[in-house]
Protein backbone atom coordinates (compact mmCIF):
# COMPACT_ATOMS: atom_id res chain seq x y z
CA UNK A 1 0.00 0.00 0.00
CA UNK A 2 1.44 3.35 -1.04
CA UNK A 3 1.96 6.01 1.60
CA UNK A 4 -0.89 8.28 0.51
CA UNK A 5 -1.67 11.93 1.17
CA UNK A 6 -5.17 13.21 0.48
CA UNK A 7 -5.02 16.97 0.09
CA UNK A 8 -7.35 19.94 -0.15
CA UNK A 9 -4.63 22.40 -1.14
CA UNK A 10 -4.30 26.00 -0.01
CA UNK A 11 -5.78 28.37 -2.58
CA UNK A 12 -7.53 31.69 -2.02
CA UNK A 13 -7.82 32.97 1.56
CA UNK A 14 -11.10 31.64 2.93
CA UNK A 15 -11.78 29.46 -0.13
CA UNK A 16 -14.37 26.76 0.60
CA UNK A 17 -14.05 23.74 -1.66
CA UNK A 18 -15.45 21.04 0.63
CA UNK A 19 -18.09 18.50 -0.36
CA UNK A 20 -21.04 20.59 0.82
CA UNK A 21 -19.84 23.56 -1.17
CA UNK A 22 -22.15 23.69 -4.19
CA UNK A 23 -20.23 26.75 -5.38
CA UNK A 24 -16.50 26.57 -4.68
CA UNK A 25 -15.65 30.15 -3.77
CA UNK A 26 -14.85 32.58 -0.98
CA UNK A 27 -18.03 33.11 1.06
CA UNK A 28 -19.73 36.30 2.18
CA UNK A 29 -19.24 34.91 5.70
CA UNK A 30 -16.21 32.67 6.19
CA UNK A 31 -17.38 29.07 6.25
CA UNK A 32 -15.96 25.62 5.65
CA UNK A 33 -17.58 22.31 4.82
CA UNK A 34 -15.83 19.05 5.64
CA UNK A 35 -13.69 17.58 2.83
CA UNK A 36 -15.93 14.50 2.58
CA UNK A 37 -14.98 13.77 -1.05
CA UNK A 38 -11.37 13.26 0.13
CA UNK A 39 -12.19 11.66 3.46
CA UNK A 40 -14.16 8.84 1.81
CA UNK A 41 -11.28 7.37 -0.25
CA UNK A 42 -8.93 8.18 2.63
CA UNK A 43 -11.06 5.87 4.80
CA UNK A 44 -10.44 3.09 2.25
CA UNK A 45 -6.63 3.50 2.29
CA UNK A 46 -4.95 2.30 5.51
CA UNK A 47 -2.38 4.62 7.08
CA UNK A 48 -3.23 7.46 4.73
CA UNK A 49 -3.28 11.10 5.81
CA UNK A 50 -5.76 13.87 5.02
CA UNK A 51 -4.71 17.52 5.04
CA UNK A 52 -7.48 20.08 4.62
CA UNK A 53 -5.36 23.19 4.28
CA UNK A 54 -7.88 26.09 3.98
CA UNK A 55 -9.75 25.77 7.30
CA UNK A 56 -6.62 24.76 9.20
CA UNK A 57 -4.65 27.67 7.69
CA UNK A 58 -1.88 25.36 6.49
CA UNK A 59 0.38 27.02 3.93
CA UNK A 60 2.12 25.43 0.96
CA UNK A 61 5.67 25.34 2.44
CA UNK A 62 4.41 23.25 5.37
CA UNK A 63 2.84 20.75 2.96
CA UNK A 64 5.86 20.64 0.65
CA UNK A 65 8.07 19.89 3.65
CA UNK A 66 6.17 16.58 4.01
CA UNK A 67 6.48 15.54 0.35
CA UNK A 68 9.14 12.90 1.02
CA UNK A 69 6.83 11.16 3.50
CA UNK A 70 4.50 9.99 0.71
CA UNK A 71 4.49 7.91 -2.47
CA UNK A 72 1.10 9.17 -3.68
CA UNK A 73 -0.82 12.44 -3.36
CA UNK A 74 -4.48 12.86 -4.33
CA UNK A 75 -5.93 16.37 -4.59
CA UNK A 76 -9.57 17.36 -4.78
CA UNK A 77 -9.84 20.08 -7.42
CA UNK A 78 -12.49 22.35 -8.93
CA UNK A 79 -12.79 24.82 -11.78
CA UNK A 80 -11.93 27.83 -9.56
CA UNK A 81 -8.99 26.14 -7.80
CA UNK A 82 -7.54 24.08 -10.66
CA UNK A 83 -4.57 26.30 -11.58
CA UNK A 84 -3.58 26.69 -7.94
CA UNK A 85 -3.94 22.95 -7.31
CA UNK A 86 -1.64 22.16 -10.24
CA UNK A 87 0.98 24.55 -8.84
CA UNK A 88 0.77 22.67 -5.55
CA UNK A 89 1.44 19.38 -7.35
CA UNK A 90 4.39 20.93 -9.18
CA UNK A 91 5.85 22.13 -5.87
CA UNK A 92 5.40 18.72 -4.23
CA UNK A 93 7.01 16.89 -7.15
CA UNK A 94 9.91 19.34 -7.23
CA UNK A 95 10.62 18.25 -3.64
CA UNK A 96 9.91 14.56 -4.32
CA UNK A 97 10.24 13.68 -8.04
CA UNK A 98 9.11 10.10 -7.38
CA UNK A 99 5.74 11.25 -6.02
CA UNK A 100 2.72 10.08 -8.03
CA UNK A 101 0.05 12.79 -8.21
CA UNK A 102 -3.63 12.48 -9.07
CA UNK A 103 -6.77 14.60 -9.12
CA UNK A 104 -10.38 13.91 -8.19
CA UNK A 105 -13.49 16.08 -8.38
CA UNK A 106 -16.14 17.26 -10.81
CA UNK A 107 -13.64 19.24 -12.90
CA UNK A 108 -11.66 16.13 -13.89
CA UNK A 109 -14.65 13.80 -13.84
CA UNK A 110 -16.04 15.48 -16.95
CA UNK A 111 -12.82 16.60 -18.63
CA UNK A 112 -9.94 14.33 -17.67
CA UNK A 113 -8.30 14.76 -21.08
CA UNK A 114 -8.40 18.55 -21.01
CA UNK A 115 -7.29 18.70 -17.40
CA UNK A 116 -4.25 16.49 -18.00
CA UNK A 117 -3.35 18.39 -21.15
CA UNK A 118 -3.21 21.59 -19.07
CA UNK A 119 -1.24 19.93 -16.28
CA UNK A 120 1.76 17.79 -17.33
CA UNK A 121 2.68 17.24 -13.68
CA UNK A 122 -0.54 15.29 -13.07
CA UNK A 123 -0.07 11.53 -13.44
CA UNK A 124 -3.73 10.49 -13.32
CA UNK A 125 -7.32 11.59 -12.88
CA UNK A 126 -9.91 9.40 -11.17
CA UNK A 127 -13.16 10.02 -12.97
CA UNK A 128 -16.75 10.05 -11.75
CA UNK A 129 -17.30 7.98 -8.58
CA UNK A 130 -13.64 7.71 -7.70
CA UNK A 131 -13.42 6.12 -4.24
CA UNK A 132 -12.39 2.59 -5.23
CA UNK A 133 -10.46 3.86 -8.24
CA UNK A 134 -8.15 5.74 -5.88
CA UNK A 135 -7.99 2.77 -3.51
CA UNK A 136 -6.68 0.55 -6.32
CA UNK A 137 -4.05 3.14 -7.30
CA UNK A 138 -2.87 3.22 -3.67
CA UNK A 139 -2.76 -0.59 -3.62
CA UNK A 140 -0.38 -0.55 -6.57
CA UNK A 141 -2.73 -2.16 -9.06
CA UNK A 142 -1.31 -1.52 -12.56
CA UNK A 143 -2.96 1.64 -13.86
CA UNK A 144 -3.87 -0.06 -17.14
CA UNK A 145 -6.14 -2.38 -15.13
CA UNK A 146 -8.01 0.24 -13.07
CA UNK A 147 -11.50 1.17 -14.22
CA UNK A 148 -12.46 4.84 -14.11
CA UNK A 149 -8.85 5.99 -14.46
CA UNK A 150 -7.20 8.34 -16.95
CA UNK A 151 -3.40 8.15 -16.72
CA UNK A 152 -0.11 8.82 -18.49
CA UNK A 153 1.59 5.68 -19.73
CA UNK A 154 5.35 5.12 -19.94
CA UNK A 155 5.47 7.11 -23.18
CA UNK A 156 3.64 10.06 -21.64
CA UNK A 157 0.47 9.37 -23.62
CA UNK A 158 -2.80 9.86 -21.76
CA UNK A 159 -4.89 6.67 -21.69
CA UNK A 160 -8.54 6.61 -20.67
CA UNK A 161 -9.63 3.27 -19.16
CA UNK A 162 -13.23 2.11 -19.30
CA UNK A 163 -15.66 3.67 -16.82
CA UNK A 164 -16.13 2.18 -13.38
CA UNK A 165 -19.59 0.85 -12.58
CA UNK A 166 -21.59 3.09 -10.28
CA UNK A 167 -21.90 1.78 -6.73
CA UNK A 168 -25.18 0.31 -5.56
CA UNK A 169 -24.19 -1.10 -2.15
CA UNK A 170 -23.38 2.11 -0.33
CA UNK A 171 -22.78 0.28 2.96
CA UNK A 172 -19.46 -0.93 1.57
CA UNK A 173 -18.10 2.56 2.21
CA UNK A 174 -16.46 2.98 5.64
CA UNK A 175 -17.30 5.91 7.92
CA UNK A 176 -15.77 9.22 6.79
CA UNK A 177 -16.01 10.50 10.35
CA UNK A 178 -13.22 8.15 11.44
CA UNK A 179 -10.94 10.17 9.13
CA UNK A 180 -12.33 13.42 10.56
CA UNK A 181 -11.36 12.11 14.00
CA UNK A 182 -7.88 11.09 12.90
CA UNK A 183 -6.85 14.11 10.82
CA UNK A 184 -9.15 17.11 11.27
CA UNK A 185 -9.98 19.62 13.99
CA UNK A 186 -13.77 19.82 13.95
CA UNK A 187 -13.90 23.27 15.52
CA UNK A 188 -12.30 24.64 12.32
CA UNK A 189 -15.49 23.83 10.38
CA UNK A 190 -18.10 26.54 10.55
CA UNK A 191 -21.32 27.15 8.62
CA UNK A 192 -23.29 30.27 9.50
CA UNK A 193 -26.70 28.62 9.73
CA UNK A 194 -25.58 25.45 11.56
CA UNK A 195 -24.86 25.08 15.27
CA UNK A 196 -21.15 24.99 16.07
CA UNK A 197 -19.41 22.63 16.15
CA UNK A 198 -21.25 20.53 13.60
CA UNK A 199 -20.56 17.33 11.65
CA UNK A 200 -21.71 16.65 8.10
CA UNK A 201 -21.56 13.52 5.97
CA UNK A 202 -23.53 11.69 3.28
CA UNK A 203 -26.21 9.07 3.92
CA UNK A 204 -26.61 8.61 0.17
CA UNK A 205 -25.47 9.90 -3.21
CA UNK A 206 -27.29 11.14 -6.27
CA UNK A 207 -30.40 13.23 -6.82
CA UNK A 208 -33.43 12.40 -8.91
CA UNK A 209 -34.01 16.07 -9.81
CA UNK A 210 -32.66 17.38 -13.12
CA UNK A 211 -31.74 20.98 -12.26
CA UNK A 212 -29.61 22.20 -15.15
CA UNK A 213 -27.11 24.10 -13.01
CA UNK A 214 -26.49 21.56 -10.24
CA UNK A 215 -22.94 20.23 -10.25
CA UNK A 216 -22.72 16.97 -8.31
CA UNK A 217 -25.58 14.90 -9.81
CA UNK A 218 -24.46 15.73 -13.35
CA UNK A 219 -20.78 14.95 -12.79
CA UNK A 220 -20.24 12.49 -9.93
CA UNK A 221 -23.37 11.38 -8.08
CA UNK A 222 -25.86 10.67 -10.87
CA UNK A 223 -29.65 10.97 -10.90
CA UNK A 224 -30.44 7.84 -8.90
CA UNK A 225 -30.57 8.35 -5.15
CA UNK A 226 -28.40 5.51 -3.82
CA UNK A 227 -28.58 5.21 -0.06
CA UNK A 228 -26.84 3.61 2.86
CA UNK A 229 -29.01 1.43 5.07
CA UNK A 230 -30.68 3.14 7.99
CA UNK A 231 -28.76 0.92 10.41
CA UNK A 232 -25.42 1.92 8.83
CA UNK A 233 -26.25 5.64 9.09
CA UNK A 234 -27.34 5.36 12.71
CA UNK A 235 -24.21 3.38 13.54
CA UNK A 236 -22.10 6.30 12.28
CA UNK A 237 -24.15 8.76 14.32
CA UNK A 238 -23.52 6.63 17.42
CA UNK A 239 -19.81 6.57 16.60
CA UNK A 240 -19.82 10.38 16.41
CA UNK A 241 -21.69 10.75 19.70
CA UNK A 242 -18.89 8.77 21.32
CA UNK A 243 -15.91 10.31 19.52
CA UNK A 244 -17.21 13.89 19.12
CA UNK A 245 -19.25 14.57 22.28
CA UNK A 246 -19.01 18.33 21.62
CA UNK A 247 -21.14 18.04 18.44
CA UNK A 248 -24.12 20.43 18.52
CA UNK A 249 -25.68 19.39 15.21
CA UNK A 250 -25.50 16.74 12.48
CA UNK A 251 -26.04 17.69 8.85
CA UNK A 252 -26.91 15.19 6.12
CA UNK A 253 -25.16 16.47 3.02
CA UNK A 254 -27.12 14.30 0.55
CA UNK A 255 -28.12 16.42 -2.44
CA UNK A 256 -31.77 15.92 -1.46
CA UNK A 257 -32.19 13.92 1.76
CA UNK A 258 -35.98 14.09 1.30
CA UNK A 259 -35.91 12.33 -2.09
CA UNK A 260 -36.95 9.15 -0.23
CA UNK A 261 -39.62 10.21 2.27
CA UNK A 262 -40.21 6.85 4.02
CA UNK A 263 -36.47 6.45 4.58
CA UNK A 264 -36.13 10.04 5.82
CA UNK A 265 -38.89 9.38 8.34
CA UNK A 266 -37.29 6.09 9.42
CA UNK A 267 -33.91 7.75 9.99
CA UNK A 268 -35.61 10.60 11.84
CA UNK A 269 -37.32 8.21 14.26
CA UNK A 270 -33.99 6.55 15.03
CA UNK A 271 -32.35 9.94 15.53
CA UNK A 272 -35.19 10.89 17.85
CA UNK A 273 -34.35 7.91 20.07
CA UNK A 274 -30.78 9.22 20.32
CA UNK A 275 -31.90 12.75 21.15
CA UNK A 276 -29.69 14.46 18.55
CA UNK A 277 -30.26 17.75 16.74
CA UNK A 278 -29.96 17.44 12.97
CA UNK A 279 -30.52 19.24 9.66
CA UNK A 280 -30.44 18.32 5.96
CA UNK A 281 -30.87 19.42 2.35
CA UNK A 282 -34.49 19.31 1.20
CA UNK A 283 -36.64 20.21 -1.77
CA UNK A 284 -39.46 22.70 -1.14
CA UNK A 285 -42.18 20.10 -1.57
CA UNK A 286 -41.97 17.93 1.56
CA UNK A 287 -45.51 17.09 2.76
CA UNK A 288 -46.58 18.52 6.10
CA UNK A 289 -47.10 15.02 7.56
CA UNK A 290 -43.46 14.16 6.88
CA UNK A 291 -42.31 17.51 8.24
CA UNK A 292 -44.19 16.76 11.45
CA UNK A 293 -42.37 13.42 11.84
CA UNK A 294 -38.96 15.00 11.15
CA UNK A 295 -39.55 17.90 13.53
CA UNK A 296 -40.78 15.60 16.32
CA UNK A 297 -37.52 13.67 16.04
CA UNK A 298 -34.89 16.40 16.26
CA UNK A 299 -34.97 18.19 12.90
CA UNK A 300 -33.93 21.81 13.41
CA UNK A 301 -33.27 23.25 9.95
CA UNK A 302 -33.75 22.52 6.27
CA UNK A 303 -31.42 23.87 3.60
CA UNK A 304 -33.75 24.59 0.67
CA UNK A 305 -32.81 25.59 -2.86
CA UNK A 306 -35.60 27.94 -3.97
CA UNK A 307 -33.37 29.41 -6.72
CA UNK A 308 -35.99 31.87 -8.09
CA UNK A 309 -39.42 33.27 -7.40
CA UNK A 310 -40.26 33.29 -11.10
CA UNK A 311 -42.04 30.20 -12.39
CA UNK A 312 -40.69 30.45 -15.93
CA UNK A 313 -37.10 30.50 -14.68
CA UNK A 314 -37.83 27.43 -12.54
CA UNK A 315 -39.18 25.76 -15.67
CA UNK A 316 -36.13 26.84 -17.67
CA UNK A 317 -33.75 25.18 -15.22
CA UNK A 318 -35.92 22.02 -14.92
CA UNK A 319 -36.36 22.57 -11.20
CA UNK A 320 -39.58 20.57 -11.13
CA UNK A 321 -41.11 22.96 -8.60
CA UNK A 322 -44.16 25.21 -8.46
CA UNK A 323 -43.85 28.55 -6.69
CA UNK A 324 -47.14 28.03 -4.84
CA UNK A 325 -45.98 24.61 -3.58
CA UNK A 326 -42.76 26.17 -2.25
CA UNK A 327 -44.81 28.86 -0.50
CA UNK A 328 -47.09 26.31 1.16
CA UNK A 329 -44.11 24.19 2.23
CA UNK A 330 -42.39 27.23 3.75
CA UNK A 331 -45.55 28.20 5.61
CA UNK A 332 -45.75 24.68 7.04
CA UNK A 333 -42.14 24.90 8.22
CA UNK A 334 -42.75 28.25 9.90
CA UNK A 335 -45.81 26.89 11.69
CA UNK A 336 -43.96 23.77 12.84
CA UNK A 337 -40.91 25.70 14.05
CA UNK A 338 -38.50 24.33 11.44
CA UNK A 339 -35.86 26.89 10.48
CA UNK A 340 -35.01 27.34 6.79
CA UNK A 341 -31.80 28.46 5.16
CA UNK A 342 -32.99 29.44 1.69
CA UNK A 343 -30.66 29.58 -1.29
CA UNK A 344 -31.27 31.69 -4.38
CA UNK A 345 -29.45 32.07 -7.70
CA UNK A 346 -29.37 35.21 -9.83
CA UNK A 347 -28.52 35.19 -13.54
CA UNK A 348 -30.16 31.92 -14.57
CA UNK A 349 -31.56 31.60 -18.13
CA UNK A 350 -34.58 33.84 -18.50
CA UNK A 351 -33.39 36.33 -15.86
CA UNK A 352 -34.37 39.97 -16.37
CA UNK A 353 -34.34 43.05 -14.20
CA UNK A 354 -37.99 42.34 -13.46
CA UNK A 355 -37.48 38.69 -12.47
CA UNK A 356 -34.67 39.69 -10.10
CA UNK A 357 -37.08 41.99 -8.29
CA UNK A 358 -39.73 39.25 -8.36
CA UNK A 359 -37.33 36.83 -6.65
CA UNK A 360 -36.36 39.39 -4.01
CA UNK A 361 -40.04 40.03 -3.30
CA UNK A 362 -40.65 36.27 -3.11
CA UNK A 363 -37.81 35.81 -0.61
CA UNK A 364 -39.15 38.61 1.58
CA UNK A 365 -42.64 37.13 1.41
CA UNK A 366 -41.72 33.57 2.40
CA UNK A 367 -39.07 34.90 4.83
CA UNK A 368 -36.57 32.07 5.45
CA UNK A 369 -34.57 32.38 8.66
CA UNK A 370 -31.40 33.06 6.64
CA UNK A 371 -30.52 33.18 2.94
CA UNK A 372 -27.63 32.69 0.57
CA UNK A 373 -27.60 34.48 -2.78
CA UNK A 374 -25.30 33.04 -5.45
CA UNK A 375 -24.54 33.90 -9.05
CA UNK A 376 -25.44 31.38 -11.73
CA UNK A 377 -22.25 29.40 -12.35
CA UNK A 378 -22.03 27.22 -15.48
CA UNK A 379 -19.70 24.44 -14.34
CA UNK A 380 -18.37 22.21 -17.13
CA UNK A 381 -20.36 19.01 -17.28
CA UNK A 382 -23.67 20.68 -16.49
CA UNK A 383 -26.48 21.33 -18.95
CA UNK A 384 -26.23 25.03 -18.04
CA UNK A 385 -22.63 25.09 -19.27
CA UNK A 386 -23.67 23.53 -22.58
CA UNK A 387 -26.43 26.14 -22.96
CA UNK A 388 -24.10 28.99 -22.08
CA UNK A 389 -21.47 27.97 -24.63
CA UNK A 390 -23.98 27.33 -27.40
CA UNK A 391 -25.79 30.63 -26.86
CA UNK A 392 -22.73 32.83 -26.27
CA UNK A 393 -23.72 33.68 -22.70
CA UNK A 394 -20.29 32.74 -21.30
CA UNK A 395 -17.17 34.73 -22.14
CA UNK A 396 -13.84 32.90 -22.14
CA UNK A 397 -12.45 35.45 -19.65
CA UNK A 398 -15.08 34.40 -17.09
CA UNK A 399 -14.72 30.63 -17.43
CA UNK A 400 -12.94 30.20 -14.06
CA UNK A 401 -16.08 31.52 -12.30
CA UNK A 402 -14.21 33.51 -9.62
CA UNK A 403 -11.88 36.51 -9.57
CA UNK A 404 -8.23 36.52 -8.47
CA UNK A 405 -9.34 36.58 -4.80
CA UNK A 406 -11.72 33.65 -5.12
CA UNK A 407 -14.90 35.79 -5.03
CA UNK A 408 -17.74 34.70 -7.29
CA UNK A 409 -18.13 36.73 -10.48
CA UNK A 410 -21.17 36.89 -12.76
CA UNK A 411 -19.92 34.67 -15.60
CA UNK A 412 -23.14 34.77 -17.61
CA UNK A 413 -24.66 37.68 -19.49
CA UNK A 414 -27.60 38.09 -21.81
CA UNK A 415 -28.44 40.59 -24.56
CA UNK A 416 -30.82 42.36 -22.18
CA UNK A 417 -28.83 41.89 -18.93
CA UNK A 418 -25.12 42.54 -18.39
CA UNK A 419 -22.55 40.84 -16.16
CA UNK A 420 -22.42 43.96 -13.99
CA UNK A 421 -26.17 44.19 -13.49
CA UNK A 422 -26.36 40.56 -12.42
CA UNK A 423 -23.33 40.92 -10.12
CA UNK A 424 -24.68 44.05 -8.41
CA UNK A 425 -28.08 42.46 -7.85
CA UNK A 426 -26.61 40.13 -5.22
CA UNK A 427 -25.78 43.00 -2.88
CA UNK A 428 -29.18 44.57 -3.52
CA UNK A 429 -30.85 41.25 -2.70
CA UNK A 430 -29.05 40.87 0.62
CA UNK A 431 -29.77 44.46 1.69
CA UNK A 432 -33.46 44.33 0.78
CA UNK A 433 -33.90 41.02 2.60
CA UNK A 434 -31.95 41.70 5.79
CA UNK A 435 -32.36 45.46 6.20
CA UNK A 436 -36.04 45.23 7.11
CA UNK A 437 -37.38 46.17 10.53
CA UNK A 438 -38.99 42.74 11.22
CA UNK A 439 -35.88 40.82 10.13
CA UNK A 440 -33.56 43.09 12.13
CA UNK A 441 -35.81 42.70 15.18
CA UNK A 442 -35.74 38.92 14.77
CA UNK A 443 -31.94 38.85 14.60
CA UNK A 444 -31.55 41.18 17.60
CA UNK A 445 -33.99 39.05 19.63
CA UNK A 446 -31.98 35.95 18.79
CA UNK A 447 -28.78 37.67 19.90
CA UNK A 448 -30.27 38.92 23.16
CA UNK A 449 -31.45 35.42 24.10
CA UNK A 450 -28.02 33.83 23.54
CA UNK A 451 -24.57 35.25 24.38
CA UNK A 452 -23.01 32.73 21.96
CA UNK A 453 -25.33 33.90 19.20
CA UNK A 454 -24.48 37.51 20.06
CA UNK A 455 -20.76 36.85 19.45
CA UNK A 456 -21.48 34.84 16.34
CA UNK A 457 -23.80 37.36 14.67
CA UNK A 458 -21.48 40.27 15.43
CA UNK A 459 -18.56 38.40 13.85
CA UNK A 460 -20.69 37.48 10.85
CA UNK A 461 -21.79 41.10 10.50
CA UNK A 462 -18.19 42.30 10.32
CA UNK A 463 -17.30 39.60 7.79
CA UNK A 464 -20.37 40.44 5.71
CA UNK A 465 -19.42 44.12 5.48
CA UNK A 466 -15.88 43.18 4.48
CA UNK A 467 -17.36 40.90 1.82
CA UNK A 468 -19.55 43.71 0.45
CA UNK A 469 -16.54 46.03 0.24
CA UNK A 470 -14.57 43.36 -1.58
CA UNK A 471 -17.45 42.87 -4.03
CA UNK A 472 -17.57 46.61 -4.65
CA UNK A 473 -13.91 46.46 -5.59
CA UNK A 474 -14.65 43.65 -8.05
CA UNK A 475 -17.49 45.67 -9.56
CA UNK A 476 -15.26 48.74 -10.01
CA UNK A 477 -12.62 46.65 -11.81
CA UNK A 478 -15.28 45.18 -14.09
CA UNK A 479 -16.58 48.63 -14.90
Amino acid sequence: MMRTLFLQAPTFDGFDGGAGSRYQAKREIKSFWYPTWLAQPAALVPNSKLIDAPPHDIKLPEIVAQADDFDLVVLHTSVPSFKSDVKTIEALKAKNPKLIAGLIGAKVAVDAAGSMAQAPAVDFCARNEFDFTVKEVAEGVPMAEIKGLSYRNADGVVVHNEDREIMTDMDQLPFVTSVYKRDLEMEKYFIGYLKHPYISFYSGRGCKSRCTFCLWPQTVGGHTYRTRSVAHVIEEIKYCLKEFPQTKEFFFDDDTFTDNLPRAEEIARELGKLGVTWSCNAKANVPRKTLEVLKANGLRLLLVGYESGNQQILNNIKKGMRVEVAERFTKDCHELGIAIHGTFILGLPGETRETIQETIAFAKRINPHTIQVSLAAPYPGTFLYKQAVENGWLDKDNAELVDENGVQIAPLHYPHLSHTEIFNSVEAFYKKFYFRAPKIASIVSEMVRSPDMMKRRLREGVEFWHFLRERQGVAKKAA
